[in-house]
């Protein structure tokens, strides 16, 4: 397996597993697809077997994954890692989308079935964006009837609001 660290950092609580057993850090097909994906992800690990792969996933915790696989392998690795709750959502890199297509619809975290890498970059884009606004920690403040015993200073600290929310709440509070 193989951490790759790239020089911007995001923040960010999931990363990217691409599993592939042709992975070689010299080819430049590599390098290219390595280069796009690091303008989606932070952080890039790369598994040569399945087995490196699905250790990984059962090791990081509370953090999520977005898994890359080619078709063959994956017809074996997703059975694999489906279940695992850190596997968050798997794409299928290939150059033949049709025969990969079918045994693909059985499986949920499957996102799409890819044969080149911008058409995964746009995917995990759409992705990580959902994951982000899901990951997102919100609580709500309702007003009903007389607010005079609500103390809006109060509130737990994981609610987050801008000067401006409070002043409008505080002026509903004293109408």
């Amino acid at each position: 397996m193989h951490a790759d660290q790239p020089r911007r950092r995001m923040a960010q609580n999931y990363l990217l597993v691409w599993v592939d057993f042709n992975f070689d850090e010299k080819d430049k097909d590599c390098q290219n697809t390595l280069m796009h994906l690091r303008h989606v992800v932070n952080d890039i690990n790369i598994c040569t077997q399945p087995d490196a792969c699905v250790e990984f996933l059962n090791s990081i915790g509370d953090e999520k994954a977005f898994v890359i696989t080619s078709g063959s392998l994956g017809q074996h690795l997703v059975a694999d890692i489906h279940d695992i709750p850190q596997a968050n959502a798997i794409y299928i890199f290939c150059s033949n989308k049709s025969r990969h297509e079918a045994w693909t619809k059985k499986w949920s975290k499957i996102q799409g079935v890819h044969t080149n890498i911008n058409e995964i970059c746009e995917a995990l884009t759409v992705d990580v964006k959902q994951y982000d606004q899901d990951s997102i920690p919100m609580s709500f403040v309702t007003v009903r009837g007389d607010t005079s015993n609500t103390n809006l200073d109060e509130l737990e600290p994981s609610f987050m609001y801008t000067q401006l929310l409070k002043n409008v709440l505080i002026e509903i509070k004293h109408k």
